[in-house]
């Protein structure tokens, strides 16, 4: 009779067990599905760069929405001698919740030397 009580009572911990392992490997699956800004960040460059052909020098702008993330990204588009004549291209990117490219358009274009000129009130 001993014999078999410690039978269930192994049986039971072991369930107990793989219970908290199947909820703790649900909680992992969650936080998987949700990449880090950082992963964010490294997919829509390589995304952007895969579909325009052109590398992105850096990001301007990244922000978390309600339907993912939006970023600015900066890219070469015309490199010229000198540099500061390449022509720069600012890129509007718009992702999901999981980090995949859902759009993009270029919102402006311009000489990597020049600088915006400036706005009313002094902005």
């Amino acid at each position: 009779m001993s014999n078999t009580k410690n039978t269930q009572e192994s049986q039971d911990s072991q369930e107990s067990r793989n219970s908290r392992n199947t909820s703790k490997s649900n909680d992992n699956q969650s936080a998987k599905s949700r990449p880090s800004p950082m992963e964010v960040l490294r997919q829509a460059r390589g995304q952007l760069a895969e579909l325009t052909g052109m590398e992105a020098e850096s990001v301007s702008s990244f922000e978390q929405t309600e339907e993912g993330w939006a970023l600015e990204v900066e890219v070469l588009e015309l490199e010229r001698v000198p540099d500061t004549m390449s022509l720069m291209a600012s890129y509007q990117v718009e992702l999901d919740t999981e980090g995949q490219l859902t759009g993009y358009r270029r919102v402006r274009r311009y000489e990597r030397g020049r600088s915006d000129a400036r706005r009313p009130g002094g902005r």
